[in-house]
C-alpha cells in the first residue's frame, strides 16, 4: 500500500467514524424528546421524577422533571433520593444470599431457628419460602390495632406476628406476595449479623459499590441526602403524603436511592462480583407462579418473558426498575408521586430502543401496603 492510499484510507476512517458518532448524537437527540414527551406530566412545578435509560452499562438517557419537594421549589435531580418501596426487596434478597454464599444460612432454614418467638404456626417456614412469597403467613398490615398513631418498624412486624395462629396455606403450597415475609427477612439478617439490618446493608452492598447516597433510612438515626418527599394529588391538590404507618418498615420497602446510584447496582447485576456466578444466576431464576400469568417470581425479582423487574408503590413515590439481561439493557424510573404506572411508561421508553420490549408484560402490578391504607396522623 502506497503512503498516499494509507493515507486516504485513514481519512475515510475517520470520516466514517465521525459519521457514526453524528448518527448516534441525532438518535440520542431524538430519543431524548420523544422521552420528554412521554414525561410531560411530571414536568413544570409539579412531583417529579428520574429516568435512566442504559446500555451495555453506559448511559444513554439520563433525565430529571418537576420538583423533589415543592416547599422548597427544590428540582429533581439524577442525583435525587426517592423511597424506594417494594424495589427494596431486591436489596433484602441479595443480603439473604450474600449471608447464603458465606454459609452463614441457608434457604431450607426454618425461620423459627432465627426467630424463635413466632409462633407454631410458623414452624415448618423456611427461608426459601419467605424469599419467594410462599411463606403463607398473614399480611402485618391488617394486623396493626385500630387507632395507631406510631410508625411501624421491622421488630412491630415480628410482636403482631407473635400472637397470630393462623396463615394463609401451608408453607410452600401457594404464592401470596408478603411484605410480612421481607420485614421477617430483614430481622434474620440482623440475627445473623450482630449489626442493624440498616448496616449490613450499608456495609455489604451500598459502600462496595460506591452507591453514597443510598440509606436505609431510620428516622433519627440516619439522612437521606438530596431527598424526594411524596405526593399525593388530593382535591386538585398535591399534598405532601411522604410517609404512612408502614413506611418505617425497612425490610420489605425502607431503602432510598437515585437513578445515579442504582446504575451502579445495575451494573452489579450484570457480572459476578458482590455474588459469585451461582448465586447472582440464583437471584433470576423463577422459583414459583404468581397471581399474574405472564409473571414468575425469583428472589426479589419478577421475571416476565426476556424480563427481570420489580416495581415499588407506597404512599407518595411509584417506582420501577426493567432489565433486558440478554440486551443489556434497563430503564429505571423513580417518581415522588403516587398517581402514574411507571412499569408501563418503563416499557414505553424501552421501545424506542427495543421495538418488542413490550412483547410480553405483566397484566398487573402490585401495590404494597404503604400506599395509603394507614396514612401517618398530623
Amino acid at each position: 500500500m502506497t503512503a498516499r492510499s494509507a493515507a486516504l484510507r485513514r481519512m475515510s476512517v475517520g470520516i466514517l467514524a465521525v459519521s457514526l458518532f453524528r448518527i448516534a448524537n441525532a438518535q440520542t437527540a431524538a430519543h431524548t424528546a420523544e422521552i420528554d414527551a412521554l414525561m410531560r406530566l411530571y414536568t413544570g412545578e409539579v412531583p417529579g421524577a428520574s429516568v435512566l435509560v442504559l446500555q451495555n452499562g453506559h448511559p444513554l438517557v439520563r433525565r430529571a422533571y418537576g420538583f423533589a419537594r415543592l416547599a422548597d421549589k427544590e428540582r429533581a435531580t439524577p442525583a435525587t433520593n426517592y423511597r424506594l418501596a417494594s424495589m427494596t426487596k431486591q436489596f433484602t434478597a441479595t443480603a439473604v444470599l450474600l449471608l447464603a454464599q458465606d454459609g452463614r444460612l441457608s434457604f431450607g432454614d426454618r425461620i423459627r431457628n432465627y426467630l424463635p418467638t413466632l409462633p407454631a404456626a410458623a414452624d415448618r417456614v423456611t427461608i426459601g419460602e419467605l424469599l419467594t412469597h410462599r411463606g403463607g403467613l398473614i399480611d402485618y398490615e391488617d394486623l396493626i390495632p385500630p387507632g395507631t398513631t406510631q410508625q411501624v418498624h421491622d421488630v412491630d412486624v415480628l410482636r403482631l406476628l407473635e400472637h397470630e395462629h393462623r396463615t394463609y396455606f401451608a408453607p410452600g403450597s401457594d404464592y401470596r406476595y408478603s411484605d410480612t415475609g421481607y420485614a421477617l427477612l430483614a430481622l434474620i439478617v440482623a440475627r445473623v449479623t450482630g449489626v442493624t439490618f440498616a448496616s449490613f446493608l450499608h456495609d455489604h452492598i451500598f459502600a462496595p459499590l460506591g452507591m453514597d447516597g443510598t440509606v436505609a433510612y431510620e428516622a433519627g438515626i440516619s439522612a437521606v441526602p438530596r431527598r424526594a418527599y411524596g405526593y399525593s394529588l388530593e382535591n386538585g391538590r398535591w399534598t405532601e403524603t411522604d410517609q404512612s404507618l408502614t413506611s418505617a418498615v425497612l425490610g420489605d420497602g425502607g431503602v432510598y436511592s437515585s437513578v445515579e446510584d442504582l446504575a451502579r447496582w445495575d451494573a452489579a447485576l450484570s457480572a459476578p462480583g458482590l455474588l459469585k456466578a451461582e448465586w447472582l444466576k440464583a437471584a433470576f431464576t423463577p422459583v414459583t407462579n404468581t397471581d399474574d400469568p405472564n409473571v414468575s417470581y425469583a428472589l426479589g425479582w419478577r421475571i416476565t418473558g426476556d424480563t427481570v423487574w420489580h416495581s415499588g408503590e407506597s404512599v407518595g413515590f411509584r417506582n420501577v426498575i426493567v432489565r433486558w439481561p440478554q440486551q443489556r439493557f434497563t430503564v429505571i424510573l423513580l417518581t415522588n408521586r403516587d398517581d402514574a404506572d411507571p412499569y408501563s411508561l418503563a416499557l414505553k421508553i424501552a421501545k424506542l430502543y427495543l421495538p418488542d420490549a413490550d412483547r410480553v408484560r405483566a397484566t398487573q402490578v402490585v401495590v404494597g401496603p404503604d400506599s395509603g391504607v394507614h396514612p401517618l396522623p398530623k
